[in-house]
C-alpha cells in the first residue's frame, strides 16, 4: 500500500522537491504553504504525475487551521503514514541587537508550527497502530552558531519536542525523526542575513560570517539532493532518530562529540572567519 504524507511549507525548495519524488514513487501527497502561486503550480506537476493530492493555503500558526486540515486529510484518503514538519524561518543577528517580538515569531513557526502539525496527526497515527513524524531540525539544533541564537535556539526546542514525544508514542507504533542539515543551497539563509547597522560593534564580524556563509552555500546540496535523502527517511518504516544529509555533516557532528570544547569553539569560529 502506498503512503499518504503529508509535508508543510512544500510550495518551493525541498518541501517541492520532496513532494514530487514522492509523487514519483506512488505516494498520496497533502500539504499546505502561503505561497498561492507555488501551490497551484506544484498540484499542476503532481496531477501530469498521476498522484492524489490534497494542497492548502495555509499559515503554519493557524493552530485551528492545522486542525481542521488534518481532518480534511483523514477524511479524503482515510489514513495518513508520514508527516513531515518542514516549514522554517531563519533569523540572524547578534543577540543583544535582536527583537525580541520578532524572535517570538521564529518560535511560532519554527517549534509551535512542528508542534501543532504533529499534535493535529497523532490520534489519528496511535488509532492505526502506526505512523511517522519526521521534523526538519538543523545542524544548529545540535552545534549553536554566533549570530544565529534565535534560529538555533528554536531548533535545539525541535530536536527537544521530538526527542521527548518519542518515548511517548513508541509504544503506540508511531516512530520520530529527526532531519538535520547544514546547508541546502536555497534562497532561505540569504534572506535570514540581514547586516547590523555600520555602528554595530559586531558589524565586522558579522559581515565576514555572512561572507563565509555565502562560500559554503555554493558547494552545498541543492533542494534536489536533500529531498532525496528525505525521501529514503520517508520510505523507511523505522527510521534513525538523528538523520544528516551529507557525510560531511556526520562527521562534524562525531568530531565535535568526541574533542574538547575549547578545540572545537577554536575550530568554529576560525571556519566561519570570525576568530
Amino acid at each position: 500500500m502506498s503512503q499518504v504524507v503529508v509535508i508543510t511549507g512544500l510550495a518551493q525548495g525541498m518541501g517541492r522537491e520532496t513532494a514530487l519524488l514522492c509523487a514519483d514513487r506512488g505516494m498520496s501527497i497533502a500539504g499546505f504553504d502561503m505561497d498561492k502561486e507555488g501551490l497551484k503550480s506544484l498540484g499542476m506537476e503532481l496531477e501530469s504525475r498521476g498522484c492524489e493530492h490534497l494542497l492548502e493555503e495555509l499559515n503554519i500558526t493557524d493552530r485551528t487551521g492545522i486542525k481542521a486540515f488534518s481532518r480534511r486529510v483523514l477524511d479524503k484518503f482515510g489514513r495518513v503514514d508520514t508527516v513531515l514538519s518542514n516549514v522554517g524561518v531563519g533569523f540572524f543577528g547578534p543577540f543583544e541587537e535582536v527583537d525580541l517580538e520578532k524572535a517570538v515569531t521564529c518560535f511560532e513557526i519554527n517549534y509551535f508550527g512542528t508542534a501543532a502539525i504533529f499534535q493535529a496527526f497523532i490520534p489519528a497515527m496511535r488509532e492505526q497502530g502506526q505512523g511517522k513524524l519526521l521534523a526538519v531540525a538543523s545542524m544548529v539544533g545540535r552545534i549553536p552558531f554566533p549570530f544565529e541564537s534565535i534560529y538555533s535556539s528554536s531548533k535545539f526546542a525541535v530536536e527537544g519536542l521530538v526527542r521527548s514525544i518519542k518515548y511517548e508514542v513508541e509504544p503506540f507504533g508511531i516512530r520520530v525523526a529527526l532531519i538535520e542539515p547544514s546547508q541546502v543551497s536555497t534562497a532561505f539563509a540569504a534572506k535570514s542575513h540581514i547586516r547590523p547597522p555600520e555602528g554595530s560593534p559586531y558589524y565586522e564580524r558579522v559581515l565576514r560570517f555572512s561572507s563565509k556563509n555565502s562560500e559554503i552555500l555554493k558547494s552545498s546540496l541543492t533542494p534536489e539532493q536533500a529531498a532525496k535523502k528525505i525521501v529514503h527517511i520517508i520510505e523507511n518504516s523505522n527510521p534513525s532518530l538523528h538523520n544528516q544529509l551529507s557525510f560531511g555533516d556526520k562527521l562534524n557532528l562525531t568530531a565535535m562529540s568526541i574533542l574538547p570544547a575549547g578545540i572545537t569553539d577554536s575550530l568554529l569560529l576560525k571556519h566561519m572567519d570570525i576568530k
